[in-house]
Order: structure tokens, then sequence, then C-alpha cells
């Protein structure tokens, strides 16, 4: 670009940072192609504004192939003026897989943690869900499509329990299921941070981490953007990407 204008690289460095461009940063995306994709965020984005009357909403997901990951040397504690300091590489110590249910209306989480992540795996922790909520109340279920969550199993299970309604977001729109948020804290709160040098080490602090959350830190899921507000968004980005794919 310098040579082209005939500048120097110093005034081209100036001319970006005034105008503030930074042609080097790339963001990624990924807009939903689901053919039912208003229907369903009008209807998750109305439990999460407009929860039904005697019912509990659940935002239901997997975390799985969690690793139990620990420094190949004892890590060295902060002190003032340095960071903490680990090493770069890591040893592997096994793997799970987390099932968890973010109560929309208190922001509590309940939480299984499995071996495997098959339908055998979640049915079981729907099973477990059935039960911890009192009878009298719907139990309202928002899900991803994995075909683990629409096997004949769990259709016949749902059809013995017809006060558990599941509602599927859009393919590629895991960003509107409410226990993404929470998976990201246990992430940068825990998994990351921590070292585990066996399974256990890490089924534990996985459970450790939901019982404070729960004790310390649920509060109910507020929920701001309207369902007609993301359908338009979505939608000129799909406009912007034909543009561009024609220019």
């Amino acid at each position: 670009m310098a040579k082209y204008a005939g500048v120097t690289t110093w005034q081209v460095r100036q001319i970006w940072e005034a105008a503030d461009l930074k042609p080097h940063r790339i963001r990624t995306f990924k807009i939903s192609n689901d053919p039912e994709f208003a229907e369903k965020v009008i209807d998750v984005v109305g439990l999460y504004m407009n929860p039904p009357d005697n019912a509990v909403v659940l935002s239901v997901d997997e975390k799985t192939q969690i690793q139990a990951l620990d420094r190949t040397q004892p890590m060295l504690l902060l002190k003032p003026g340095q960071a903490e300091r680990r090493t770069h590489d890591y040893k592997r110590n096994g793997t799970t897989s987390l099932y968890a249910a973010f109560n929309v209306l208190t922001g509590e989480v309940t939480g299984k943690v499995t071996e495997r992540h098959r339908a055998k795996e979640f049915l079981g922790f729907m099973r477990q869900i059935e039960r911890s909520t009192p009878k009298g109340l719907d139990l309202h279920v928002i899900l991803d499509n994995s075909s683990t969550h629409k096997t004949e199993d769990v259709n016949k299970w749902l059809a013995k329990h017809p006060r558990i309604k599941l509602h599927f977001t859009p393919t590629s729109a895991s960003w509107l299921n409410a226990v993404e948020g929470w998976f990201s804290q246990l992430e940068r709160r825990a998994l990351y941070r921590g070292t585990f040098s066996s399974v256990k080490e890490l089924k534990d602090e996985i459970h450790r981490f939901i019982r404070v959350h729960n004790t310390a830190c649920a509060k109910p899921f507020k929920w701001t953007k309207s369902a007609n507000s993301i359908i338009e968004k979505v939608q000129s980005a799909k406009d912007s990407a034909k543009v561009s794919k024609t220019n």
C-alpha cells in the first residue's frame, strides 16, 4: 500500500490509526441456515423473556471431552510484581463429560458428570431433572440439535411424560442457549486454571464449582434482545454475505 500510494509505511500506519482501521484483525461468524430459524428464535426468546406460569424453564447442554490436565512441573505461585507461572506443556490424565441444566428463573445449575456422551446418558440426565422438578409444574427444556436428543428411546420416554416439552435452538446458534454462558464461566474460573492429576480430581472440581455457583452466584437470567431484532440482524448479515459473494 505504501509503495502504491507513494508514501512511507510510517505514514500508512498513521492514517490507519487516525481512521481506526485495523485490517490485520479478523473475526469469525456463522450464519444459521436453519429453515425454521425465525420460528425457533421466537419460541426460545419467548421462554426467556416471558416464561409461562406454573412451569420451570431449563437450558440444557453437554460439555463433552473435558480433559484432566496436569502440568509437567509444579506451578509457581504469584507474588508481588510477578504473575502466576506454569509450564506450557501438560500431561493428559483422561476425560469426562458434563450434562448441565441451567434454571432460567433462578440461575441455579443441575449437573451430571458421565463417562460417555450418548443418548443413554442424556436420557438418564432427563430422568434426574424430571424427578427433581415438582410434579405440579410443566418443564420446558431448551436444547440444541444433537442427534442424542432425538432418538427413539428419548421420544418414547417423552411420550410418557407429557409435562416435559423440548424447545430446539436453530442449527449453528448455540449462542441462543443460556447454559453456554455458564459453561464459559466453568471453563475460565475452574478448568483453565486448574491442574488435575486424575479424572476424579476433575469431577470433584466440577461438582465443587456447581455447589459454589448455586450457593453464592446464582441469579435469574435476563435476556434483553428481542426475537425480531435478532431475526433482522441475521437477515442483514445474510444480505451482506450475498453482496460480498457477488462482488
